[in-house]
């Protein structure tokens, strides 16, 4: 199984927490399943924004990147949070790479578009080349990214300098999974799943079941992105097994394969008008 795992900024933090994701891929890699790690790291970005003296901005959860701000992302992502990770994994025994979407050419950005507002290098996949990371698998590694990338368009700023925009982990998983054509992704995240009415973990979740969750005010705070980065990749690839689950424990990944884990999303069902226009 070809498996991509969506990994927070804030299970990267800490050291402890690092081993146990990266025991918990090592298990993974020795049932021979390929894995394929997407990372964030906002917390890390907002530290070191913080001690460069640069303000937080955000609108609808995303940070406004202005072309300051996009220097300290690569560096604090494709620097900082991705080779800690890389390292960690080789301490696991694992062969892992550090990326970005520079290298190999594996994904392109363009600036992500919101009415009334400019977000500046805040960008969303456009194009992804999986020819490096294939080959990485097939020849054993563990392919790292940092959602960082160059433009398709390739603007420069008055320095010369190409900027990188900085992608939201959560929603690049989704173009990612497609392309690679993975067998499964999981959003790997510090709660046990998706809460229903009853304050149990549900199982699984369709849009109508998310939109009602959302009315009702059951789901809220962070877990509205990760909802809608979830059931995107339930659209986007409707043959994969799609995931959100716990990221604790040295066994993370296998069990959250296992259907008493986590909280599984599928796509819609068609409605009868579609049904009848297909048929």
């Amino acid at each position: 199984m070809r498996i991509l795992l969506k990994i927070g900024g804030a299970q990267l933090e800490h050291v402890a927490s690092r081993r146990e994701l990266c025991a918990a891929i090592a298990e993974a890699r020795s049932q021979n399943h390929q894995v394929v790690v997407v990372h964030g790291g906002g917390n890390q970005i907002r530290a070191m924004s913080q001690s460069l003296g640069l303000a937080d901005r955000y609108h609808d959860g995303l940070r406004i990147t202005d072309e300051a701000t996009a220097k300290v992302v690569l560096m604090v992502l494709a620097g900082q949070v991705n080779r800690t990770l890389t390292a960690a994994l080789q301490r696991c025994g694992l062969a892992a790479v550090g990326l970005t979407g520079a290298d190999g050419g594996s994904f392109a950005a363009r600036q992500l578009q919101r009415p009334g507002v400019d977000l500046g290098y805040v960008g969303t996949i456009d194009s992804v080349q999986p020819r490096l990371c294939n080959d990485l698998l097939a020849r054993g590694y563990v392919p790292v990214f940092a959602t960082v990338a160059p433009s398709a368009t390739a603007p420069t700023t008055p320095q010369g300098d190409e900027p990188f925009y900085n992608l939201n982990a959560d929603h690049a998983a989704s173009p990612l999974c497609r392309a690679l054509n993975c067998d499964a992704l999981l959003f790997l995240t510090d709660v046990p799943g998706v809460l229903g009415h009853d304050g149990n973990v549900c199982k699984k979740l369709s849009e109508p079941d998310c939109e009602q969750l959302l009315a009702d005010g059951i789901a809220t705070g962070g877990m509205l992105p990760k909802l809608e980065a979830a059931l995107l990749a339930a659209a986007d690839n409707p043959k994969a097994l799609i995931k959100i689950a716990p990221a604790t424990g040295p066994h993370a990944v296998l069990q959250a394969l296992q259907t008493t884990t986590g909280t599984s999303f599928v796509a819609s069902p068609p409605t009868a008008e579609q049904e009848t226009h297909h048929g």
